[in-house]
């Protein structure tokens, strides 16, 4: 599903890192970053909400507006029950929406948000994501204190918040159309390979989106998917050219574009709901305001994982949304 805008904007953002992304290739890029994983809270999910609360801050500061200003909030994670989004916005006091897409939530929110702007329902608001990399570890494979050997095809969960404000003010970057993706299964059961699940999400979304709008992938700048990391890039392109003839060239992806894998132990690249938007509303959308990049197509990328289904030997679907950004006129 398809749908077009003619009057959202992504007028502003807020974003916050922790250490290894503040000191990856796209630091100067972050608005705020920690250099430790704690934030000064007792536990790592107390500091994940805390990081929500920062970029949403940083966000409103940058509006000059408070929160009585915004009409709702949007947000989700992937603590269980989305309790970060849950805690930020009890503490934020907006009409809130909370909501879940695994690392493909960033898109989802803009999507869930753009529409009901489009559709004046609303006249603007914030949607947020995080992500916490020992939270996410200790929740889906084992915690870090336990140093278990890992993979090279695994992810390193980004640690980050990311706040994006909508609204129909001509300002900022414009949200020209949007896909929501279907959820793709092909058997793949191994946790410590989250790109080879996803690969074929985000390829189904791009050739849909292309379809539905009649476009060639020529039509964009630049294509880039949320944190399939260095292999699930590699399957992404091969799976494109084979099933739909496609072939990527002018594509990306957010997982390994974050970290510097030569000097920082990041395995395959990022992951995590912050990823995407972290490069994209910092990196991305400030070479869009420059005119550096006009027409970009970010893909989110989600591996619906659970560890209850996985401990049951089944396999993990992944989904993919996307959403068309052009630079303005």
């Amino acid at each position: 599903m398809t749908f077009k805008y003619n009057n959202v904007y992504l007028n502003n953002t807020g974003t916050v890192t922790g250490p290894y992304e503040a000191n990856g290739p796209l630091s100067k890029y972050f608005d705020k970053s920690y250099q430790d994983l704690y934030f000064g809270m007792k536990t790592w999910e107390q500091a994940e909400s805390k990081l929500i609360e920062n970029s949403v801050d940083i966000l409103l500061n940058k509006l000059k507006k408070t929160r009585f200003d915004i009409d709702l909030f949007i947000a989700g994670d992937l603590l269980n029950q989305i309790a970060s989004s849950n805690y930020a916005a009890a503490s934020l006091g907006i009409p809130y929406f909370g909501i879940y897409s695994a690392c493909a939530t960033s898109v989802a929110g803009l999507i869930l948000g753009a529409n009901m702007i489009e559709a004046k329902q609303i006249k603007n608001c914030i949607t947020a994501v995080s992500s916490h990399n020992n939270g996410a570890e200790k929740q889906f494979r084992y915690p870090v204190e336990y140093g278990g050997p890992k993979p090279k095809t695994t992810t390193f969960t980004t640690t980050g918040g990311a706040s994006a404000y909508l609204s129909s003010e001509k300002q900022g970057v414009k949200v020209e159309s949007a896909t929501v993706g279907v959820v793709t299964d092909l058997g793949v059961k191994d946790v410590f390979h989250m790109g080879a699940v996803m690969a074929p999400a985000a390829a189904a979304t791009i050739y849909k989106h292309l379809t539905d709008t009649k476009r060639e992938i020529g039509y964009y700048d630049l294509v880039v998917t949320g944190d399939l990391g260095v292999y699930g890039k590699e399957i992404l392109k091969e799976y494109m050219q084979t099933e739909y003839g496609i072939e990527l060239r002018h594509y990306e992806d957010t997982g390994v574009m974050i970290y510097d894998r030569k000097d920082q132990p990041v395995y395959a690249g990022a992951s995590g709901p912050a990823c995407a938007p972290l490069v994209t509303y910092g990196y991305i959308v400030n070479k869009m305001k420059k005119k550096e990049l006009n027409r970009v197509l970010v893909v989110a990328t989600g591996a619906l994982h659970s560890p209850t289904m996985v401990n049951q030997k089944l396999s993990i679907p992944g989904v993919a949304h996307a959403i068309s950004l052009e630079a303005m006129e």
